[in-house]
């Protein structure tokens, strides 16, 4: 039970505070799980249904208030079958230790090395690419889509991958530490309403992988060359090659360095 002073103000304890402080941390990743998506809709007309039925009660409206309360009971479970991806999103969000860091899965500096010199060329010969870094959530449902290769990475096996014409240039490529998991993988497109048309369908790939899980994903343009980094369901387009250089050596170390390794860059969405 609070505990209440004198003038009725109620004690303000360090359970309290952390009481208020899950609350919020809850309440945050509420935001950020309906942010910009269509559950942000169907939220929308939540209200509308419970501001009609708070008015069907004002009004003595008996028929739509019955109505409308019939509805609740399976409000709930409706929900869960609505918003089950932004439900799975929002929970391995909290599930995280590291939220921006690579986690150790780039845990030689070598393949760092190895991916930004085939970003590198990709970017001056202009060849589409798009490379998905496995993080603290596994990616085997998007790996057993495509040619399974276990190889190491390296940059001549990245670029003959993506050279134009190849059997496996379309799909994406998926690194799991320092091995390429697998070729040709076909990843969930991202059905943000408030993303630029512009957007290509690699692009939009590697920002739908990123809604589902931790990944980082690396996006070339095969029509001009441009870099592109999508984490966390935003991406960052027209990065230079000295800032992902950045980004992939201080998250190589850091497992080393028993940091997060997170990046310095801040993410922006690429919006209409």
């Amino acid at each position: 039970m609070p505990q209440f002073t004198p003038s009725g103000i109620p004690k303000l304890t360090v359970v309290s505070v952390i009481d208020i402080l899950a609350v919020a941390v809850l309440i945050y990743n509420f935001f950020l799980m309906v942010r910009g998506r269509r559950a942000a809709h169907v939220l929308s007309g939540i209200w509308v249904l419970l501001v009609a039925y708070l008015i069907a009660v004002w009004a003595h409206m008996e028929l739509l208030r019955s109505v409308l309360a019939a509805m609740a009971p399976y409000t709930a479970i409706a929900l869960i079958v609505m918003f089950q991806a932004e439900i799975r999103r929002m929970l391995a969000r909290i599930g995280r230790v590291r939220w921006l860091g690579l986690g150790g899965q780039l845990e030689q500096r070598e393949v760092a090395d190895d991916i930004l010199l085939a970003v590198r060329q990709m970017a001056e010969q202009k060849m589409g690419a798009l490379m998905v870094i496995e993080r603290d959530i596994g990616l085997r449902t998007f790996i057993e889509s495509g040619v399974a290769l276990d190889a190491r990475v390296s940059r001549d096996l990245l670029c003959s991958i993506f050279h134009p014409g190849g059997a496996m240039h379309d799909g994406a490529v998926i690194i799991q530490g320092d091995r390429v998991a697998a070729a040709a993988c076909f990843l969930p497109l991202t059905t943000n309403p408030a993303l630029s048309r512009q957007l290509g369908t690699r692009h939009r790939a590697a920002i739908g992988v990123t809604e589902e899980t931790d990944a980082l994903a690396i996006v070339v343009s095969e029509e001009t060359g441009q870099i592109s980094v999508a984490a966390r369901g935003e991406i960052e387009s027209g990065i230079s090659i000295e800032n992902l250089q950045e980004w992939l050596t201080s998250n190589a170390a850091g497992r080393e360095r028993g940091v997060s390794g997170a990046s310095s860059q801040e993410w922006k969405r690429v919006q209409s």
